[in-house]
């Protein structure tokens, strides 16, 4: 029997079982049931628990990656996915199959249309694009179940080939949180650009005015003293 080159690799230790996803997905032929699918899915099987999935992967081949996804989807224990690097196009659906999704800060994710190669005539082409816009749909049911996002708004981030950061994936549902970030300052996301909390809080208290911003007559509004409890200013 020929040697088989996985893309996946198990690590086995006192806290459980760790996989790492590295490199192209499906770097030998997947398609051959007897060998590569059949033995990623004994060697997930083989035991119970929770289990982290680390990925760093440019993608790679989409029926293998929606197998890939089934699979962790069908798993019994919890399924943590960890992004380290890299988690785009194919690896990005397979992400998605995580109960948990982290980011490490500096990782990034992609998303994008299918491509495939075809040539022929006429008829061929337009079964190509047939196929292809149904494989699409295919993938934004995994982001529209993780992020709950429009589907539209997915197939036009598909279109313009969508480069996230760790904060803007969060933002937009594609991650969980970030990675290496507890017990640091709330961190507020706009448009892509982030602010820490107190930057934010004391610009809008530079626009209120100090004094009463109740009104005399129906008694209605919040005192300058009051905001700043609501903000955790004063104890």
């Amino acid at each position: 029997m020929r040697t088989i080159k996985k893309f996946w690799n198990w690590i086995k230790n006192e806290e459980g079982r760790t996989l790492y996803f590295d490199g192209y997905i499906a770097q030998d032929s997947w398609f051959d049931d007897d060998i590569t699918p059949k033995k990623f899915k004994e060697e997930l099987f083989e035991s119970d628990g929770d289990v982290i999935v680390w990925i760093n992967s440019p993608g790679g081949d989409v029926f293998a990656a929606s197998q890939i996804y089934n699979m962790l989807k069908e798993y019994k224990g919890k399924v943590t996915v960890k992004i380290d690097g890299l988690a785009a196009s194919a690896a990005s659906v397979i992400a998605m199959a995580g109960d948990e999704v982290l980011m490490s800060p500096v990782a990034m994710l992609m998303i994008h249309n299918p491509s495939t190669l075809i040539w022929g005539e006429e008829s061929d082409m337009l079964k190509a694009k047939e196929m292809l816009a149904e494989v699409k749909e295919s993938i934004i049911n995994a982001y529209e179940t993780k992020t709950g996002l429009d589907r539209n708004k997915i197939s036009k981030m598909m279109d313009n080939e969508t480069w996230m950061s760790s904060k803007k994936a969060v933002e937009l549902g594609f991650a969980d949180n970030v990675l290496y970030e507890d017990g640091q300052e709330d961190i507020l996301v706009s448009n892509g650009f982030i602010f820490d909390k107190a930057t934010v809080v004391n610009s809008f208290l530079k626009k209120v005015p100090k004094k009463s911003v109740i009104n005399k007559e129906t008694k209605e509004g919040t005192s300058y003293e009051e905001l700043c409890k609501r903000l955790n200013l004063i104890k």
